[in-house]
């Protein structure tokens, strides 16, 4: 038996820089801010920045970095990062994207179900704990297999450009 190798060469960015993020006063953005906010700011929904919708209280935007095709972060556009701070307008704004966010997926790639979580602080597995975030994957009966479970590797089937056309076709219902 021979030892293969699946090369994710695009991870290493991320590895380094979420390394540094967990170093005290460390930040996923190169200039210490947000990068969430930062995508925010980049425009209109578009394939370049990953955001599929958005209004003036919630967006939802592909995660880069995806645990299953097509799983998005639906947030609010203010930052915030505890679910207390949260208007009940921002509040329901969210959760209404949420919901919306299921349909699209639906629509857009039949799974068989849905995850939807928040890991609220780093210590809950957050990421980027200052901006408070729900994730929202479709998942499918057959999405679990061995490169996951004892490679520890993700396959990803298509390329996030066309997952983002997809979903945000469907979001808009062209």
């Amino acid at each position: 038996m021979t030892l293969e190798h699946l090369w994710a060469g695009w991870r290493n960015e991320y590895v380094a820089r979420a390394s540094v993020a967990n170093r005290p006063g460390g930040s996923l953005s190169d200039d210490g801010g947000c990068v969430f906010c930062r995508i925010l700011e980049s425009g209109p929904p578009s394939a370049e920045n990953g955001i599929v919708w958005r209004d003036d209280l919630a967006c939802a935007l592909l995660n880069a970095y995806p645990y299953t095709t097509a799983h998005l972060l639906v947030m609010p556009v203010r930052h915030l990062g505890e679910l207390n701070e949260l208007s009940v307008a921002e509040s329901t704004a969210v959760w209404e994207t949420a919901r919306t966010a299921v349909e699209v997926l639906t629509a857009a790639y039949d799974p068989d179900g849905a995850n939807i979580g928040a890991n609220l602080g780093r210590a809950a597995g957050a990421g980027i704990p200052g901006h408070l975030h729900l994730h929202v994957l479709p998942r499918w009966s057959g999405d679990t297999n061995f490169m996951t479970a004892v490679a520890g590797v993700r396959v990803m089937p298509e390329p996030l450009e066309e997952t983002w056309a997809k979903v945000h076709t469907a979001w808009s219902g062209d």
